[in-house]
């Protein structure tokens, strides 16, 4: 399954300031780690993001922001994230704010 490039710029973008990111190929898409741990991601018809399950409902609250359920189960602590979003300023970095949030209360990988 392949991934927007454009998306994938955007999200680097918003990370190119943060020391201990890295990229993975996984979930058919491409994630971004903060020292190992996973932040975000982009997939074929968006992207995705660990935020924990505290900042979940907030989230979701935020427009283009749905559960993540790649097999039909939600995932815990993760959000599934529209292409709209991911080509909002806004929106966007709120989301990855709190992804980052998570991420740096996870011990290095």
């Amino acid at each position: 399954m392949a991934y927007d490039e454009g998306h994938a710029t955007l999200m680097r973008e918003a990370l190119q300031d943060v020391d201990g990111i890295s990229e993975k190929k996984m979930f058919g898409g491409l994630c971004f780690l903060l020292y190992g741990n996973m932040i975000c991601g982009v997939h074929k018809d968006g992207g995705m993001a660990r935020i924990g399950k505290a900042a979940e409902p907030a989230a979701l609250k935020i427009e283009g922001v749905d559960p993540l359920s790649f097999t039909g189960r939600p995932m815990g602590g993760m959000v599934d994230l529209s292409e709209d979003l991911l080509g909002d300023d806004t929106r966007r970095t709120q989301i990855v704010a709190m992804a980052l949030t998570y991420a740096r209360s996870l011990p290095p990988k």
